[in-house]
């Protein structure tokens, strides 16, 4: 079968088990600006709402954790006290996180937003327990806010959360298709993997999470999926079966 056909298998609509029965799906900030560059842009929010929504009808639990670079970047903010940037760079991501559950519930997806940050009236607050029983109940739970400390990121975060409701995937959407040699942008001859260890990632000092959350998910034994969102179905393929999606860093290939 041809890298092609096996997209197809997988692609939106077949029946092909799933790979992971709860998964954590990182998405970064910028994701939500689409090709604006700044701000939310609506049609990838509902792109995204749409293809998680499918994943939830074939029964898998759907966590999330929104970044906010499409808003405020803290450790890129000019001027501003880092930990006051990181603040406001954790609210940033809270307005990307309610933005992402409306487009749910419009689709009909249940969905709970939890912050780190506490503001109840328009989310609840980060409770693990709680969380929990919302994922059992087939429910969406997006996280805002990151850890809600400064100077960590929210790829931190994300690998802090699928440690704690026990994901069987951190599964990263990105702008590229995978874990690359160099950056794919500038060398045309760079070389994609289709699988590494964290030790790989850590050793050759891959950019594909910040060390903290490499190291968390390594000494977990958490896998990593990182693959291209920008390609419409490609998160419905990552979970269903498609080994030709992304780059799959875990402890042991």
């Amino acid at each position: 079968m041809t890298a092609e056909s096996e997209l197809d298998a997988a692609a939106p609509g077949s029946e092909t088990a799933p790979r992971w029965k709860r998964i954590l799906l990182k998405v970064s900030g910028e994701t939500f600006a689409g090709n604006q560059g700044y701000g939310i842009d609506p049609d990838v929010v509902r792109r995204v709402a749409a293809e998680v929504k499918e994943v939830v009808e074939r029964g898998v639990q759907v966590a999330i954790v929104v970044g906010g670079g499409n808003i405020l970047r803290g450790s890129q903010a000019v001027g501003i006290e880092r930990a006051t940037a990181d603040y406001m760079g954790m609210i940033a991501t809270v307005l990307n996180a309610l933005s992402l559950q409306d487009a749910l519930e419009v689709v009909g997806v249940t969905t709970r937003v939890q912050t780190a940050i506490e503001m109840r009236q328009v989310a609840e607050p980060y409770i693990r327990l709680r969380a929990l029983r919302h994922l059992d109940k087939g429910r969406v739970v997006i996280f805002g806010a990151g850890t809600g400390n400064p100077f960590f990121t929210t790829d931190t975060a994300a690998a802090l959360r699928a440690q704690e409701i026990r994901a069987d995937v951190l599964m990263k959407a990105t702008n590229v298709d995978g874990v690359y040699d160099s950056d794919p942008n500038t060398n045309l001859h760079a070389e994609r993997f289709s699988q590494l260890t964290h030790h790989d990632v850590m050793v050759r000092n891959l950019k594909v999470m910040d060390l903290a959350a490499i190291s968390l998910t390594m000494e977990s034994k958490m896998p990593i999926l990182v693959f291209n969102l920008n390609i419409p179905g490609n998160i419905v393929r990552a979970v269903f079966n498609s080994p030709h999606v992304g780059t799959l860093v875990s402890t042991d290939n």
